[in-house]
């Protein structure tokens, strides 16, 4: 879909650190991590914007968040701002920016949260079962071994598609090396990159506080400790390396009609489905679908920047459009 006047401002743009899962912020619901990190980027930025609508990304629920985006609208003090809940999985982070964008004219906040550490265990009422025991669910764990389509869990997608790419471990060892290379560049300069759009999380106690200021539990992936690492599955060439792991945190940006000031222009976006159990292959045709509405060419983009959950998807997407693998990131 091509978008003819969205704009993010280049101070409207923030995020906490990444802080990885069973760390220092899994006691805190992800609307409470929400709702301090988005207040004080608004307070600190002080653009002065008037927000209309507010986009609410969340894929793991947490108490109080039936009412969706009021809520957080609620406890940031915006009034009676509403605005959807997205909830799209790895998907929810682009397709709050994509509702956003073809929002219309006005202001919208866009704020995508979440809390994979003690996600919730669900219970769902069955007075039709045996004993009218109630149906139960792990809302992350069971949901990441469990694809919809398929009833495998992710792992199976990447090492499909690895298989079907003949790609080696050799090859995805050497991409996620790469990839914890490209990391080291950013927070050199003692994260010089990252202050400039990170925003703390205050987690502890009121009488203990601890501040968050810079990504927690990142583990260093040079080559000779992939290489070491053996595949998750037998005959498998994805190991625990080559994987993301789940996180804590939350970001935000602001979309704009009427930026009143420097702006980043969002063009168009795209979204594809493809082969049951081929998700590492989707970001292809999302990516030409969203060029063909910009009217542009991969060889006219600058920069590239991916989130996959496997470095297999960084080399499906590089042989299959022509794109330096060890560029994108």
């Amino acid at each position: 879909m091509r978008f003819e006047n969205a704009h993010i401002p280049l101070n409207g743009a923030w995020s906490s650190p990444f802080v990885r899962w069973q760390g220092p912020v899994a006691g805190l619901s992800s609307l409470d991590v929400a709702a301090q990190v988005t207040e004080r980027a608004l307070r600190e930025r002080d653009g002065g914007w008037d927000i209309d609508e507010l986009v609410l990304g969340l894929t793991v629920p947490q108490r109080q968040s039936f009412y969706g985006a009021p809520t957080l609208a609620a406890r940031l003090g915006l009034g009676a701002v509403t605005g959807p809940l997205i909830m799209q999985a790895c998907a929810t982070s682009v397709a709050c920016v994509h509702a956003a964008a073809a929002g219309g004219d006005g202001v919208r906040l866009v704020v995508v949260t979440d809390r994979t550490s003690n996600g919730p265990h669900v219970v769902y009422p069955s007075p039709g079962g045996p004993g009218g025991a109630p149906a139960s669910e792990n809302w992350v764990l069971d949901s990441f071994g469990c694809d919809p389509n398929t009833g495998e869990g992710m792992l199976a997608t990447a090492e499909r598609v690895a298989s079907q790419g003949a790609f080696t471990k050799a090859e995805i060892d050497a991409v996620t090396a790469r990839r914890w290379s490209q990391y080291e560049d950013a927070v050199s300069d003692d994260r010089a990159f990252q202050r400039r759009w990170m925003v703390p999380i205050t987690a502890g106690s009121k009488r203990k506080p601890v501040e968050i200021a810079a990504d927690w539990g990142i583990r260093p992936a040079a080559l000779e400790t992939l290489e070491a690492l053996p595949a998750v599955e037998a005959h498998g060439v994805v190991s625990y390396g080559s994987q993301t792991h789940p996180a804590d945190g939350c970001a935000g940006l602001i979309v704009t009609s009427r930026p009143g000031g420097p702006a980043a222009r969002i063009l168009a976006s795209g979204f594809a489905r493809v082969a049951r159990g081929e998700m590492p292959k989707a970001p292809v045709p999302a990516a030409a679908t969203a060029l063909a509405d910009a009217g542009l060419t991969l060889t006219e983009i600058d920069v590239i920047k991916t989130h996959n959950p496997f470095a297999v998807n960084d080399l499906w997407f590089a042989r299959e459009t022509g794109a330096d693998v060890g560029a994108c990131g």
